[in-house]
């Protein structure tokens, strides 16, 4: 019947879905070629208020080379991030890829400049595809469910912050 009356085509003011291709991949055959990063929550003793952990992750060592945490999402924490990163692991050649998901802070013009200043090349995984980023969403799934991570949420920004080194530090914290 809807053949016949011609409106099997896409109704409404929404647009038709559209086809997002797979992202470039790249591949790492030593340390420093790429990264992946992501920000995840950290529930807090306030219901509906959370932390944001800012992680950034070698993919082929799986050396975690930065982290922060923060009380928001910005893009300008993300470029401080990823300056301190480069500076801790002696970037100092062009090409670095760094990966991640389609967030705000990840696409925001400050982290785009900074990246640019640093000669690091962006990737972006496809707009609702979780699965794009895979190592960043593993390593915090490890975080959150292994046994040492807290079972009660954080109290203070500055208690779970501290000055050991990036690895030692996020393993401390959970």
């Amino acid at each position: 019947m809807l053949r016949e009356a011609d409106q099997l085509h896409h109704r409404g003011k929404a647009q038709a879905p559209r086809k997002v291709a797979k992202p470039k991949g790249y591949q790492a055959t030593g340390p420093n070629q790429v990264w992946s990063w992501d920000i995840t929550y950290l529930a807090t003793t306030v219901a509906g208020l959370f932390f944001r952990l800012y992680l950034i992750m070698d993919i082929y060592s799986r050396k975690i080379v930065g982290w922060e945490i923060h009380p928001h999402e910005k893009a300008e924490y993300a470029a401080t991030l990823i300056r301190k990163a480069c500076l801790s692991e002696g970037i100092t050649e062009k090409g670095l890829v760094l990966h991640s998901d389609n967030g705000s802070p990840m696409k925001g013009a400050t982290m785009l400049a900074t990246l640019q200043r640093l000669g690091v090349v962006p990737s972006f995984s496809r707009p609702s595809v979780s699965n794009d980023n895979p190592y960043s969403e593993s390593l915090f799934g490890t975080i959150k469910y292994t046994p040492a991570y807290p079972s009660n949420p954080f109290e203070s920004l500055e208690g779970k912050r501290s000055p050991a080194p990036p690895s030692q530090a996020v393993t401390a914290m959970i």
